[in-house]
């Protein structure tokens, strides 16, 4: 479960498009932040995806990653020239192909190395869906597919991106947009597939054009559902629009921060055993089971855009740290895997993050001025450091890297320490106690 949103320059403070996404995925499926450089093939070949090959270009663009450890594409990522992307799970009345083809998280990868803007990537995806098709598993700890919807972005447009199987339609965004696990493309939509009214009207969907509904057509009532993808698109589309005109980097990550089914302050993860929040927190299953594992920020410039990663899991107690494309990304310790690794930039957050959702009110309340704190100095930095020269920006990017680490160590130690005062649910904490032993790590 992911949610995407996006703001264009007519939206925010700045006048700068921005850009936030939330990647909900497996507990235990470490997300990794990776940065390639520009690269020229002579002669082309071929590339590796996921699952399948597919016909490698001359050359591809520069780009900066945040993906599941073991998959070859990203839930969400950028390119030298500003273009942005973050990929859904939606669930559609399509069946999946048996035979392997593109995942979504290729799609996105391929549209970034491949494109300039963002109407470009969107003929491409639309293009490499129509050829390929959509199939493989998705899923790091059990089987899952789906299909996909994309906010796709660059400085100056944006659009929304929505499929089912081989068919799609595409809306262009005006102002302020969100997209979450359901597909939100009704009747108004800017270009489809060529068949996507047909084969509605074919399978009895609609009657013709006249009723032709994209979401109520095309979307699965039992994924949809149980996704709890409207609840989380309704939270943030309302988000977004009451700030309006407003819109900063901070707000974008209190957007991606927020626990819509928190309706009072006693909320806390191990609240409810169905549902799922903007900053996603596993619970126990067969519902809960994915967590926020990974968030990205951009404000969209025509040069040298800023995006703030947090490089780890669950954004509510997470720092987010500014990269910028021409100076990349500082040394982040061992890559992780599935399974604890000492010195692993994510897995060392999670540490902290496990630690504070054993007794999540009175643990969270423990950090929260100093998260606060150096939240505001990484955005700042970064705001003030937009025109420096490249080294002046890696060595901000370092710097905040380091300071993140240093505070997710901190705070682990100190917390070990700390009695629970206020214990989770048993469920929870077997939930939990379950989760750690498979990651091989002791709290």
């Amino acid at each position: 479960m992911c949610d995407t949103l996006v703001a264009l320059g007519n939206a925010t403070q700045s006048g700068y498009s921005l850009f936030a996404k939330n990647s909900d995925r497996d507990p235990n499926e470490a997300h990794e932040l990776c940065w390639f450089p520009r690269k020229r093939y002579n002669p082309p070949g071929t590339v590796k995806c996921t699952y399948i090959e597919i016909p490698q270009v001359s050359e591809t663009y520069s780009v900066l990653l945040s993906k599941p450890f073991w998959i070859w594409g990203a839930e969400m990522g950028t390119n030298e020239f500003g273009l942005t992307i973050g990929n859904e799970a939606v669930f559609t009345r399509i069946p999946h192909e048996t035979k392997p083809g593109l995942i979504g998280m290729d799609l996105l990868r391929l549209a970034l190395e491949r494109c300039k803007n963002a109407n470009e990537a969107v003929d491409l995806i639309t293009s490499l869906i129509i050829e390929y098709g959509q199939s493989g598993n998705c899923g790091f700890a059990h089987p899952f597919q789906y299909h996909n919807s994309f906010i796709i972005a660059d400085p100056n447009d944006a659009w929304v991106l929505e499929t089912a199987g081989r068919e799609w339609a595409i809306e262009k965004v005006e102002s302020v947009r969100s997209i979450s696990n359901a597909l939100t493309i009704g009747n108004s939509f800017n270009r489809a597939s060529e068949y996507l009214i047909s084969n509605a009207r074919q399978k009895g969907w609609c009657k013709g054009e006249e009723d032709f509904h994209f979401a109520r057509c095309y979307s699965d009532f039992l994924y949809t559902t149980f996704g709890d993808g409207k609840t989380r698109h309704t939270c943030t589309s309302r988000f977004v629009s009451a700030r309006k005109g407003d819109l900063t980097p901070a707000e974008m990550i209190a957007a991606l921060q927020q626990h819509p089914h928190a309706t009072n302050e006693e909320w806390a993860p191990d609240n409810a055993l169905i549902g799922a929040d903007v900053c996603m927190h596993v619970g126990y299953g067969p519902i809960r089971i994915n967590q926020t594992t990974g968030s990205m920020v951009s404000m969209l410039k025509p040069d040298n855009s800023i995006h703030w990663l947090t490089g780890t899991a669950a954004p509510c107690l997470s720092l987010f740290k500014p990269v910028w494309m021409d100076s990349g990304l500082p040394d982040l310790g061992k890559s992780p895997t599935g399974i604890f690794e000492a010195e692993s930039f994510w897995w060392e957050h999670e540490k902290l993050h496990r630690a504070v959702v054993q007794d999540y009110h009175y643990r969270k309340a423990l950090i929260a001025d100093e998260q606060k704190s150096l939240q505001e100095k990484f955005i700042n930095l970064a705001l003030q450091g937009a025109n420096a020269t490249v080294d002046e920006r890696s060595n901000i990017t370092r710097i905040c890297f380091q300071e993140s680490l240093m505070f997710s160590k901190k705070w682990a130690d100190i917390i070990s320490r700390e009695p629970v005062r206020n214990p989770a649910a048993f469920w929870y904490r077997a939930a939990w106690k379950k989760i750690n032993q498979e990651a091989k790590l002791v709290l």
